[in-house]
């Protein structure tokens, strides 16, 4: 392992960042971007999707040739091998991510733990595959958890349904140990995070005894969540388990201070973009501090974090490719941080989400909003895409 790059960091390389775009591909994401740009996507796309959708028009290949096939992978697990093929040429790996959400069945959630259970047998013995995720909502009813969250007693029912939600966390955990691909808790909303919490932790303890199983994701757009963090990772050393932490700014934010609002008490939120930044920086800073005990992935578009934990390992004498060090981002996002990132060495991963396309229209709609809410990511993305463009000489 080395323990300097090849070369010095440079985000604003296009070169890199879009060599295993073609023509075609890179001219779709100009006009993509440029449509997100107009905020069509975020306020009318989204009830006129839905309407077409439920009337049966048949737009599903427009969607699948244009915003689909930008964010995600496929429909299923083998439509994504032309996207893992394309990272894995960069040196970029793949997060397979089952994008289905707002479920509540039992036969839903048993049909989710078992193709998340199939993205951890797909990744085996793959380097291109090498960390998995899923959301404990996709095999659990959110309202369960909600009640679990406030300490409202359960039923018996709701008792032996808890019991077989904690039983599918374990069945994904338990196969991610047996085949050694690390796999990781996505965080929520607040109100159903203690719960959530509370199983990773339990997971943890449970497999990442000798080496980074399972890692929890903590959101510092919270005021708590550095506190949390280092709470945990005292509770890890006593009980003598590597600590995973998955580190993000937070994917809720708009939600959680309407809801603090609306019933009256304290926003969960950090009072100003800053203090997100600081405490987010200043968790990467402990994480490496204590790296032997704490494996991290850092969830980020934010190119200043990428060179703070860049500088960090720098400064602690840790190789650049250490393996409880990653950085992250989602597939068709901040290509400028992932390849110029893996070019320099270090480990990076995309989040590939995949699914039908009605079920992850939630997901890309979101992500649409994302880069229009997110300060200059859209003009960010679509200046590096036009200035690859002219070094082309694409029209």
């Amino acid at each position: 392992m080395e323990l300097s790059p090849k070369k010095s960091l440079n985000f604003d390389d296009t070169e890199i960042a879009f060599r295993n775009k073609s023509n075609n591909e890179l001219n779709a994401a100009y006009w993509l971007f440029k449509l997100i740009s107009s905020n069509f996507l975020t306020k009318v796309g989204p009830p006129i999707t839905n309407f077409f959708l439920n009337i049966g028009l048949p737009i599903k290949g427009l969607i699948k040739a244009t915003i689909f096939k930008h964010f995600c992978g496929g429909e299923t697990i083998a439509e994504c091998e032309h996207t893992i093929e394309q990272l894995a040429a960069g040196q970029v790996g793949t997060i397979l991510d089952y994008s289905v959400e707002g479920e509540d069945e039992e036969a839903v959630f048993d049909f989710t733990c078992a193709e998340i259970i199939r993205t951890i047998e797909r990744a085996a013995g793959d380097k291109r595959i090498p960390i998995t995720v899923f959301k404990v909502t996709g095999i659990g009813r959110f309202g369960l958890l909600e009640k679990l969250d406030a300490k409202q007693e359960l039923t018996t029912a709701e008792q032996a349904e808890f019991e077989k939600v904690k039983q599918r966390c374990e069945k994904i955990c338990r196969m991610a140990y047996d085949k050694n691909v690390p796999i990781m808790v996505d965080a929520e909303e607040t109100w159903i995070q203690d719960t959530i919490d509370e199983l990773a932790i339990d997971m943890m303890r449970l497999f990442n005894q000798k080496s980074i199983i399972v890692y929890n994701t903590y959101q510092m757009y919270r005021h708590d969540k550095l506190a949390d963090m280092k709470a945990d990772h005292l509770i890890a050393k006593a009980s003598g388990f590597i600590l995973g932490v998955k580190m993000v700014r937070g994917a809720y934010m708009e939600k959680e201070r309407k809801r603090a609002a609306e019933m009256g008490y304290p926003s969960p939120i950090q009072p100003d973009k800053a203090a997100s930044d600081r405490d987010y920086d200043a968790s990467l800073d402990y994480c490496m501090e204590h790296i032997n005990d704490i494996a991290i992935v850092c969830g980020t578009h934010n190119e200043n974090s990428c060179r703070v934990l860049a500088q960090l390992l720098d400064k602690h004498g840790v190789a650049h490719n250490h393996p409880h060090v990653y950085f992250a981002q989602l597939l068709g996002m901040s290509d400028n941080l992932s390849f110029n990132l893996s070019d320099a060495g270090y480990n990076v991963t995309k989040y590939v989400p995949y699914g039908p396309i009605e079920a992850v229209m939630p997901y890309l709609f979101r992500r649409a909003q994302e880069n229009t809410s997110v300060a200059g990511q859209t003009s960010r993305e679509l200046g590096l895409i036009v200035k690859e463009k002219q070094r082309r000489r694409l029209n």
